[in-house]
């Protein structure tokens, strides 16, 4: 490793915050660390993520640029992490885990709801996530869900110039970034399963650098990390993408750890879940598991 930790990230303010908050504990801990932005695929598509093939648009250039030595330690938004192997990669810790619900937003003039009942009819949604149109169409068929793009500001801006009635965002990204004041209604996730690693971030390094994985280590928070583990072996097992309609449901009750997964068609009208628990440090297992019952309740046909 070099004298400093080489961190790469993108440069959207999302992805800076949180690198940032990285880089700040690591310094803490008495590391130097150095910020080097890399642009990914995704933050050049304008269209849906689905015209480019989807999965690892943000995490793929960020992966390359630790096999060629050009840094030290990718920080990844973890749902946005695909769940195939990257020979000579590994994720060496999970950071305590943020918020992994979803977030309804309303234009900044619209009084705040409690509950998706509230939105009016044939309400316009923008989201560019098939798991959250797939979920919203369960709950209210007669919502017109549109696909959105863009950082977190550029969707807001479209919030309130009138483009959509509400648009639905992740509650992590806008905690991080300070904009929790803008939130008008918190999903359930019993209504709206979040996505696999949701509100988890991953923090990714050449599986041979030992100096790289001590210094994170301390960074490392168990629940989260064998949260993340279960959730993406079931997510591996499905043969399902990071944009596939698939949510999860992860909880830990005294070193018990409960995975629920869901996964639904994409026009919302069958949704199948499946449930199961193990030992914390058996979360590989119980990803394989819950996978299996969902496979045999038809989740390949939903997924396609």
């Amino acid at each position: 490793m070099s004298a400093k930790i080489r961190l790469g990230t993108r440069g959207s303010k999302l992805a800076l915050a949180q690198s940032n908050g990285i880089a700040d504990q690591l310094k803490d801990h008495g590391h130097a660390v150095e910020l080097i932005i890399l642009k990914t695929t995704g933050d050049e598509v304008t269209g849906p993520l689905t015209n480019v093939g989807g999965d690892g648009v943000f995490t793929k250039r960020l992966q390359t640029a630790l096999l060629e030595n050009e840094i030290d330690l990718a920080v990844h938004s973890l749902k946005d992490l695909p769940t195939d192997e990257f020979p000579g990669l590994k994720i060496g810790a999970v950071p305590k885990r943020e918020d992994t619900r979803d977030a309804v937003l309303l234009p900044t003039s619209a009084p705040k709801i409690s509950s998706l009942n509230d939105l009016a009819k044939q309400a316009r949604i923008g989201t560019g996530s098939v798991r959250r149109k797939a979920q919203l169409l369960h709950v209210r068929p007669d919502l017109i869900i549109q696909d959105i793009r863009g950082n977190v500001d550029t969707r807001l801006d479209k919030l309130d110039e009138g483009q959509f009635d509400a648009i639905v965002l992740a509650c992590a990204g806008l905690n991080r970034l300070g904009l929790a004041d803008r939130i008008s209604l918190t999903c359930e996730v019993e209504q709206m399963a979040p996505a696999v690693g949701q509100g988890a971030l991953g923090l990714e390094i050449r599986d041979n650098d030992a100096a790289t994985e001590a210094a994170i280590a301390a960074l490392n928070d168990d629940e989260s990390y064998a949260s993340a583990i279960a959730e993406r072996t079931m997510l591996n097992k499905l043969c399902a993408g990071c944009l596939a309609p698939v949510g999860s449901i992860t909880t830990l009750n005294q070193q018990q750890l409960t995975l629920t997964g869901i996964v639904l068609s994409k026009d919302g009208k069958t949704r199948i879940h499946a449930e199961s628990s193990a030992a914390i440090d058996q979360a590989v297992e119980l990803g394989k598991t819950v996978a299996n019952e969902l496979k045999s309740k038809g989740a390949s046909e939903l997924i396609g």
